[in-house]
């Protein structure tokens, strides 16, 4: 059998680990060949590929990034890009796709599913907002990163006595935010799940302050006011029609200012979550998801994703798992409360 391989939307660490485990036991155990496809659904759209044998991922364990590239290119709105992606396959000989992405690259997936392709997905986001998985490679790195980012503003808050904010990653989901903030010792945190009341965080500000602590603010890049309260800019959309977001941390920094006077910084983490080496945990999970999606392609069990639900690797469908988003449930949030301002 010829199986193509492709990593889809944003980068992030533990993707080379899938594709390792992916090619290794397929070659190995099952003697299969593979393709990789360049750039997400670039490459079967346009015919890119390039070889994927285990010479090819010899030494990728721990790199961040994925050597297949990606992007967040959406066949579905391109004319003819279902067809066109079912030509290239044909042509490069390729039975099956492995398909390595979040949300967006999964749901593309199970509408070429639908078309009669055979596909199988792996969960990748730092986000950790897929449905049906527990948690996503990706995500513990992200979490990582912004805890140790968070423990490091404490000390300069401290010293200049200054109200920072750190804003991270995610658009609809605050688990970055809750669980770095949660492990960082944050003393608020802002999640898109909850619209927050600036003037509540800013109550904390100065509760902060009069302990004569700097307070230390997460607030993930999707988090947004209670209507009316702050004017919000509007971003750009992408190929899948999402808002490019980005400064609510900004915003958030200058309205802190003018309402407590207090001075106040901000401090964007951006696609430093994506980046570099991913974590033993996330190198597990991804080398886990490899293993059973190669499984799984070999036993015929397409239109499926592999997911960990427990300690346990299963599958399940690809519709439940891009039927909706795992966001951050209000009581979960409400326990990180208790240890605000």
């Amino acid at each position: 059998m010829r199986i193509g391989v492709l990593t889809g939307g944003g980068d992030c660490p533990g993707l080379n680990a899938v594709i390792r485990a992916v090619v290794r036991k397929g070659v190995s155990v099952y003697g299969h060949e593979f393709v990789g496809f360049r750039d997400g659904w670039r490459g079967p759209l346009e015919g890119d590929t390039m070889p994927l044998d285990v010479q090819a991922v010899r030494g990728i364990l721990p790199r961040g990034g994925t050597i297949l590239g990606s992007s967040r290119t959406n066949p579905i709105k391109i004319d003819g890009g279902v067809e066109k992606i079912k030509d290239n396959l044909a042509s490069a000989g390729v039975d099956a796709l492995i398909a390595i992405g979040g949300e967006d690259t999964l749901g593309v997936a199970k509408q070429l599913f639908d078309k009669d392709v055979n596909v199988v997905g792996v969960p990748k986001t730092i986000d950790n907002d897929l449905n049906a998985t527990d948690y996503t490679f990706g995500f513990d790195t992200a979490v990582n990163i912004a805890t140790e980012a968070i423990d490091r503003l404490h000390t300069t808050a401290e010293s200049h006595h200054r109200a920072l904010i750190c804003e991270v990653m995610g658009r609809h989901a605050g688990w970055i935010a809750l669980h770095a903030g949660m492990a960082g010792g944050a003393n608020v945190i802002l999640i898109p799940e909850k619209p927050f009341d600036i003037d509540r965080v800013c109550a904390y500000v100065e509760s902060r302050f009069k302990t004569r602590y700097a307070p230390i603010i997460v607030v993930a890049e999707g988090a947004h006011p209670i209507e009316g309260q702050m004017a919000l800019q509007a971003g750009e959309l992408d190929s899948f029609g999402h808002v490019r977001l980005g400064g609510i941390g900004e915003m958030l920094a200058k309205e802190i200012e003018k309402r407590t006077g207090k001075e106040a910084r901000t401090t964007v983490l951006g696609h430093i979550q994506r980046g570099g080496t991913p974590t033993a945990f996330d190198r597990v999970l991804a080398t886990r998801f490899g293993l059973h999606a190669i499984d799984a392609v070999h036993e015929g069990r397409y239109g499926t994703m592999v997911a960990l639900q427990g300690t346990d690797v299963v599958t399940v469908g690809l519709d439940e798992a891009t039927k909706e988003l795992k966001t951050v449930p209000v009581s979960r949030y409400e326990e990180a409360e208790v240890f605000f301002g």
